[in-house]
């Protein structure tokens, strides 16, 4: 089971790298989306550090909701989508496979530009860990999510703003949590409580967000 599911997270790496537009999009929009900020509010240091945490995470959030609508569409237009719903292998790690490889192309880039907005943004420096790990717990769980409403919508029309007003206010929670783990270390307060609930909703949406996608895939394809 394990080599199949290794196989389709591969080819969606190679297509991504080959293709190579995307990626560099989400990030491209990523830091100039941030980088705006602080010609909107002014260059106060003290106002941006107050700011840095929730400009940083709703700028990852739209970053990584850009290109989730097309996590299962090109296979869908292709065909490969129903071939690989009938092989022998649980449609829920077709999904999973597939996720993995839109995070390491979307979300892990961000994680890496997230130091050089840290500093940009006047983020304190204690606050850079906390904000480091909760978008490695949060972003993994944002595509999960945002699989789900993907497959929702997928040959729909219009499906980018169904899929963002499906996705988002799921998104909320993940939000909220992921700036207070940063304000919280900021303050000198502990940011481990805000980042196991970060971590209990990546484990929720592992086991729950790859069953419903994979349940909405077959009904997009009857």
């Amino acid at each position: 089971m394990i080599g199949p599911l290794r196989a389709i997270l591969l080819r969606d790496l190679r297509l991504a790298l080959r293709q190579g537009g995307d990626a560099a999009t989400v990030v491209l929009f990523f830091v100039l989306a941030a980088s705006l900020f602080p010609f909107g509010v002014g260059p106060e240091p003290n106002l941006l550090a107050r700011i840095a945490a929730g400009v940083i995470w709703v700028t990852a959030l739209l970053s990584v909701m850009l290109g989730i609508d097309r996590l299962f569409l090109a296979d869908h237009e292709d065909g490969s989508l129903e071939g690989l719903l009938t092989q022998p292998v649980p449609a829920a790690g077709i999904v999973v496979a597939k996720c993995a490889a839109q995070w390491l192309m979307s979300g892990l880039p961000l994680i890496l530009a997230t130091p050089i907005l840290a500093v940009f943004l006047q983020l304190p420096a204690e606050g850079l860990p906390a904000m480091l790990a909760a978008l490695a717990l949060g972003t993994p769980t944002l595509v999960l999510v945002g699989a789900i409403g993907a497959a929702l919508v997928l040959g729909a029309r219009r499906g980018g703003v169904l899929l963002a007003l499906l996705v988002l206010p799921l998104a909320v929670p993940v939000l909220v949590f992921g700036v207070a783990a940063v304000d919280a270390a900021v303050a000198g307060l502990p940011a481990r409580p805000h980042l196991l609930v970060l971590g209990a909703m990546l484990l929720a949406a592992l086991a729950l967000a790859p069953i419903a996608a994979a349940a909405a895939l077959r009904q997009a394809l009857e």
